[in-house]
């Protein structure tokens, strides 16, 4: 009866999982709830900005980036400097892929939506 359990929750988990891109890809899948992945190649806290956003780019810094990671200031007390802790490290990030601007960007809103691989 366990193993039924464990296999239906796997397999579950498999289910609901979303697909995952890397920085260069999610341009193409603007829309989409997805899973993208590469290295914070430059991160700001723009602190004195409206909405006090952090940007964390994926495989190509500002301004040629492809992919940003955008944390509001409203949910940055949930990050500990995300600009800091997150640079020249691989991450992946999931939510909804929007586009600003021509970029391709994911917001997070909470520490679950990313892990570091």
């Amino acid at each position: 009866m366990f193993g039924k359990i464990v296999l239906l929750v796997v397999s579950l988990t498999m289910t609901l999982s979303s697909a995952e891109y890397t920085a260069h890809m999610a341009q193409n899948h603007i829309g989409e709830k997805a899973t993208v992945c590469g290295e914070v190649v430059s991160a700001h806290y723009a602190s004195t900005s409206r909405g006090e956003p952090t940007f964390l780019n994926l495989d190509e810094a500002y301004p040629n980036g492809v992919f940003t990671v955008v944390i509001w200031g409203d949910n940055r007390e949930q990050f500990d400097e995300p600009e800091i802790q997150y640079l020249s490290k691989s991450i992946c990030v999931t939510g909804k892929i929007k586009s600003y601007r021509g970029v391709a960007r994911i917001i997070l809103y909470s520490q679950s939506q990313v892990r570091v691989k």
